[in-house]
C-alpha cells in the first residue's frame, strides 16, 4: 500500500519518452467502473469507510519476550462499524530504550542498499536482527527507493522526496526517539568556487509536490554513492544524464549525455545532472580537480540543519497520527493510502518519557478486519503512544519475530496475502547485543490448534537471562497435559476430543506450559468437500480433501480420512484424500457418503456415471479470440497463441499480456471468445479446470459466463496470481445458479483500485487445457402428494387416507409437521440419531441436518441460523414447514381458511 501511483501520462524531458507521472498515494481511490468491465466482488478490499460508533476496547491477549528489552504483545481490538460488531488483531513489539542490549536500526534492500526491494524476512535475516516491521512508503514504478530519508547506523542512505506532510521516525545516538518532518539541503562546490544546489541523494524519479509537473531530475543535480542499489540512476526519469565520478574528493571521470558504467566505489560517488545541472558539470568540473559535496537534513519543526550522523537510525513514514498522547490532525491527505478503508496497517511511536518505542501492526486476514487510520489512532493512544506516525500498510504490513527460545525467525502473523510477503523499500529492525546468559527457562514449540485425531510433535527450547536462545537437552523431558483432550507418547501429542488444555513439560529443574485448543463441532461454520459428486461404481475413486471454516473465519485443511464416514447405498473405504467404492447395493441409483468431524457432517452424493470433457486446448482454434481492454484510454494489452512459455508441454497456449501502469481505477485485459458472443458449452458442467501460467503479479484472474437468460456470471479462477509457472486451477460452477445452456464469453486479468500498487502493473498470464466436469444428475425420488390439516391426525398420502401418530400444529406463528411422515410419503431418505437428537434428510444432491431445540441448520456442510427449531412431540419429530419448503426443494401450499397443508 502507500506508494506513489500513476495519475496521468505526460511527455517530459529531453528524451520525450512516454512515462507515467507519479504522485504520492497508497491504494487508489475507487473510480467509476467502466461499463465494459464486469466486477461483483473485490477480494483485496476488507471494507469501506465507516465510523466506529461503539466504545472500542483494546484487550491484551498474550505477551512474551523476543530478547532483553523487546516484548511481543498481542491485543484484540473490538468496536462497532455501521451498527455491526467488528474486531481486529493488533500486534506490538515494545522496545525499552533504557535496556543497553537492545537497539533499533533501519534495514533496507538486498546487501543493505536503497533502490532494491526486499522482504522484511530477508532484511531481518541478512542484517542479523531478531525482529522487524515494514517501514517507509515507496515508488512502485521505479527502483523502489523510500520516499522519506533513511539513516542506517549513522549514515544517510537516501534523502527525502519533496513531498508535503511526510513524517519520519528516528533514534538519536544517545538513544532518544524523535518524530519530525525533514527536508534536504545540499550543495556541490567546484575547484573554481562555483556551486550548484544538490536536489537529493540516492533517489528515484518522482513528481515533487508544489505545483510543478516536472520530474524531480529535470535540471537537477543528484548524488549517488555505493549505497544505491538500483540498476539505473534512476529509471523512468525522462532525462538524459551527464555524470561525473568523484573519488576521495577528486573528479576521476566525466560522461556527457550518458551514464557512467561500473560500480560506484565505496570511497566515491557520482554526480548526476540534467539540463542546467549538466551544464554545471561540463563547465565547472574537470578531471583531476577537487570538488566538495555537502548535505544535511533540515528539521521542519525547528528549521535548523540536522547532521545525519547524530542519528543512529531514521526511517520515513506517512502522516502523523498521534501527538501529545492524542489523535493528531492528519498532516496530509489520507485518501492516497485508503485511510478510511479497513486494511492491514503499520505504525511506529514512542512513550511520553521517551523510553519505550512501539512497533505496531494490525491484521487484515481471516476473522481480523484490519483498521482505518482513525481507529489506528485510537489503538495507539490506548497503547500509550505519545507521538506516532503511519508507516506503509496494506499488503506491505509485515512483522517478523524470533519466538522465545527459538534460533530462527518467523512471520509473526498473516499478511494481507496470508503468508506471501511483499518486497518493500526498508524496515525497522530490532537488534540485540546481549552476551550469553544463564538458563532462565524453557519454551514449548508446536502447533497450538489441533483437530480430533491429529498428531503433533512438540519440542522444548531454552532461553537465557537475556531471553536469547539457550541450548537444552530435551531428550529426557517429561510431557503432559492438564485436561484429557489428548495423550502423549514421548513428545508426540494425539488429540482425542475437543477442548482446551495446557501442555506441560519439565526438563531438569525448569518447567513450561503451552496452551493448545482442539477444535470441536460447535466452532465449525462449514465443512466443505472440493468435489461435486462421486461415481457409483465398484472400484471408482474420488478425491475428498476437506476445507474447514470456523465461526471465527479461520480456515484449515484436513485429509478426507480425518472424518468419520457413513455410507448409504454402497460400501467404501478412505485413505488420505481418496475414497474408493468397494460395492454398490442392488437397485441403488443415488448413494450418499456422509463425512463427520466430531459429529458435524458434510455430504457427497454418488451417482451412476459422471464425465469430463475437454473444452479447449488451443491447438486448432477455428474461431476468433480477441483482446479487449478497459479503460481503453489508459490500459493496453494483447492476446495471442504462443508456443514458448517456460514449461509448456502442449503445442499452443493462450497468453494474455497486460499493462496497467497508466491511469487509475479498475483496469482489465480480456481474452474474448468467438467475437462478442462467447463459445458455447455443452450440458450442465459442475466445475471447470484449466492450466494457468502465473506471473506472481497478485492480480485477479476471472472468467465470465453468459447463461440462457442472458445473465452474466463471474467466476473466480485465482483471486491472487501468487505463483510463477504452471498450475491447475479449479472453479466451482454448480453454485452459480446458471440457466443452461451457457457460453464462456471471456477470461480476463483485472486489477482493482484498492491495493493496486501492491500488484504488478505489467505482466503476462498463460492459459491452456480448459476442461469441464459433469456429474451424472442425482436421482431425486418421484414426488408424491400429501394433504394434512392442522390439529388432525388423519392425512392423505398419494390418494390414500393414513393415520398419523401426531398431528400438525401451529405455535407462535409457525406451523410444524411430522418429518417422518413427510419423508416417507415423498420417498426422501431420513436418518435419526437418538443419542444426539439429530435428524438427517437426504434428497438428491441435498443433505439437511437439524438438532432438536437448536435454531440452526446444516445444509451440505454449511451452517446457517434459523428463526425456529425442530421439536419432539408425543415421541415424534416435527419440523417447521418453512424448512420443508425452503430447504428440501418441495412445494408447500397452505390454506389459511381450512388450515389445510399440501406438499408436492
Amino acid at each position: 500500500m502507500s506508494k506513489v501511483h500513476n495519475s496521468k501520462v505526460r511527455q517530459t524531458g529531453s528524451l520525450g519518452k512516454k512515462i507515467a507521472v507519479v504522485v504520492i498515494g497508497g491504494t487508489l481511490l475507487a473510480q467509476p467502473v467502466s461499463s465494459a468491465i464486469s466486477l461483483d466482488l473485490n477480494p483485496f478490499q476488507a471494507g469501506t469507510a465507516a465510523a466506529a460508533t461503539a466504545e472500542p476496547s483494546l484487550k491484551l491477549l498474550q505477551q512474551s519476550y523476543i530478547t532483553a528489552g523487546a516484548q511481543r504483545m498481542d491485543y484484540l481490538w473490538t468496536t462497532t462499524r455501521s451498527g455491526k460488531a467488528a474486531k481486529a488483531n493488533i500486534h506490538v513489539i515494545q522496545v525499552d530504550l533504557t535496556n543497553p542490549y537492545v537497539n533499533l536500526n533501519t534495514m533496507s534492500g538486498k546487501n543493505d542498499t536503497v533502490g532494491k526491494l526486499n522482504t522484511v524476512m530477508n532484511m531481518t535475516k541478512e542484517n542479523g536482527a531478531v525482529a522487524g516491521i515494514n517501514a517507509d512508503v515507496f515508488i512502485t514504478t521505479t527502483e523502489g527507493s523510500p520516499m522519506g530519508a533513511q539513516v542506517t547506523s549513522g549514515t544517510l542512505m537516501t534523502s527525502p522526496m519533496q513531498i508535503k506532510g511526510m513524517y519520519a521516525f528516528a533514534v538519536t545516538k544517545d538513544r532518544k526517539p524523535v518524530i519530525d518532518s525533514y527536508t534536504f539541503d545540499g550543495k556541490v562546490t567546484s575547484a573554481d568556487g562555483s556551486s550548484f544546489t544538490l536536489a537529493g541523494l540516492n533517489q528515484s524519479a518522482y513528481i515533487p509536490e508544489g505545483g510543478s509537473s516536472n520530474y524531480s531530475h529535470l535540471n537537477a543535480l543528484y548524488i549517488y554513492n555505493s549505497a544505491w542499489g538500483g540498476a539505473e540512476r534512476p529509471k523512468n526519469s525522462s532525462t538524459t544524464p551527464t555524470e561525473a565520478l568523484v573519488v576521495n574528493g577528486v573528479v576521476q571521470q566525466i560522461s556527457d549525455g550518458k551514464p557512467l558504467t561500473g560500480a560506484i566505489p565505496a570511497d566515491g560517488y557520482i554526480l548526476r545532472g540534467h539540463g542546467t545541472a549538466a551544464q554545471f558539470i561540463l563547465e565547472h568540473l574537470q578531471v583531476g580537480q577537487s570538488v566538495t559535496s555537502d548535505y544535511s537534513l533540515v528539521s521542519a519543526t525547528s528549521g535548523q540543519k540536522v547532521d545525519p550522523t547524530s542519528f543512529e537510525m531514521l526511517v520515513g513514514g506517512h502522516t502523523i497520527l498521534v501527538n501529545n498522547g492524542a489523535a493528531a490532525t492528519f498532516s496530509r491527505d489520507i485518501t492516497g493510502v485508503s485511510g478510511s478503508s479497513y486494511v492491514s496497517r503499520t505504525a511506529v511511536g514512542y512513550s511520553k518519557d521517551g523510553t519505550k518505542v512501539y512497533l505496531i501492526t494490525s491484521e487484515d486476514y481471516g476473522d481480523s478486519t484490519g483498521l482505518n487510520l482513525k481507529e489506528l489512532q485510537q489503538v495507539m493512544v490506548k497503547l500509550g503512544v505519545y507521538k506516532g506516525i503511519n508507516l506503509d500498510g496494506g499488503g506491505s504490513t509485515t512483522m517478523i519475530e524470533r519466538p522465545l527460545g527459538e534460533t530462527s525467525l518467523r512471520l509473526a502473523h498473516s499478511t494481507q496475502y496470508d503468508t506471501t510477503q511483499r518486497s518493500i523499500s526498508n524496515s525497522i529492525g530490532v537488534f540485540t547485543t546481549a552476551p550469553q546468559g544463564d538458563l532462565k527457562g524453557i519454551a514449548i514449540s508446536g502447533s497450538n490448534v489441533l483437530f480430533v485425531g491429529q498428531k503433533t510433535t512438540f519440542s522444548v527450547k531454552g532461553y537465557d537471562t537475556y531471553y536469547n536462545p539457550y541450548t537444552v537437552d530435551g531428550t529426557n523431558a517429561s510431557w503432559g497435559s492438564t485436561t484429557g483432550v489428548g495423550s502423549f507418547s514421548g513428545n508426540t501429542f494425539t488429540a482425542s476430543k475437543p477442548g482446551t488444555t495446557n501442555i506441560t513439560v519439565k526438563s531438569g529443574s525448569v518447567t513450561a506450559t503451552y496452551p493448545v485448543e482442539v477444535i470441536g463441532k460447535d466452532q465449525i461454520a462449514e465443512l466443505k468437500l472440493d468435489t461435486a459428486a462421486g461415481v457409483l461404481s465398484k472400484g471408482a475413486t474420488v478425491s475428498i480433501p476437506v476445507k474447514v471454516t470456523l465461526k471465527n473465519g479461520k480456515t484449515y485443511k484436513l485429509t478426507g480420512d480425518s472424518l468419520q464416514w457413513e455410507f448409504t447405498g454402497f460400501t467404501a473405504t478412505t485413505s488420505g484424500d481418496t475414497l474408493t467404492v468397494n460395492s454398490v447395493n442392488p437397485g441403488t441409483t443415488t448413494g450418499y457418503a456422509i463425512g463427520r468431524y466430531d459429529g458435524y457432517g458434510t455430504m457427497l452424493p454418488f451417482t451412476q456415471g459422471g464425465s469430463e470433457k475437454t473444452f479447449e486446448t488451443f491447438e486448432n482454434v477455428s474461431y476468433a479470440i480477441n483482446p479487449q481492454v478497459t479503460p481503453a484510454a489508459t490500459t493496453t494489452g494483447s492476446v495471442k497463441l504462443v508456443t514458448d512459455l517456460p514449461g509448456q508441454t502442449s503445442g499452443k497456449a493462450l497468453q494474455i499480456s497486460y499493462d496497467f501502469s497508466a491511469g487509475t481505477g479498475t483496469k482489465a485485459v480480456y481474452a474474448q471468445f468467438n467475437g462478442t458472443t462467447g463459445k458455447s458449452i455443452d450440458g450442465s458442467p459442475v466445475s471447470m479446470t484449466m492450466d494457468v501460467y502465473g506471473d506472481k503479479s497478485l492480480n485477479w484472474l476471472r472468467a465470465e459466463f453468459v447463461d440462457a437468460n442472458g445473465t452474466v456470471h463471474l467466476v473466480d479462477l485465482a483471486k491472487q496470481l501468487d505463483w510463477t509457472g504452471w498450475k491447475s486451477v479449479k472453479a466451482d460452477l454448480s453454485a452459480k445458479g446458471m440457466a443452461y445452456p451457457v457460453k464462456l464469453k471471456r477470461v480476463y486479468v483485472v486489477t482493482t483500485p484498492d491495493g493496486q500498487d501492491e500488484r504488478a502493473a505489467t505482466g503476462a498470464v498463460g492459459i491452456d487445457n480448459i476442461k469441464l466436469q459433469y456429474a451424472s444428475s442425482t436421482t431425486t425420488p418421484t414426488k408424491g402428494h400429501i394433504e394434512m390439516t392442522i390439529g388432525k391426525k388423519s392425512a392423505v398420502s398419494n390418494g390414500k387416507t393414513i393415520a398419523m401418530e401426531v398431528a400438525p400444529f401451529e405455535t407462535g406463528g409457525t406451523t410444524y409437521v411430522p418429518i417422518r411422515f413427510v419423508t416417507d410419503a415423498m420417498g426422501v431418505t431420513l436418518k435419526w440419531d437418538n443419542k444426539l437428537n439429530r435428524v438427517t434428510v437426504l434428497n438428491g444432491s441435498k443433505m439437511l441436518e437439524m438438532v432438536i431445540g437448536k435454531k440452526e441448520i446444516n445444509i451440505n456442510g454449511a451452517l446457517s441460523q434459523t428463526e425456529v427449531a425442530p421439536m419432539i412431540k408425543n415421541g415424534r419429530t416435527l419440523i417447521p414447514i418453512r424448512l420443508v419448503s425452503e430447504k428440501l426443494g418441495l412445494k408447500v401450499t397452505y390454506d389459511n381458511k381450512t388450515k389445510k397443508i399440501a406438499i408436492d
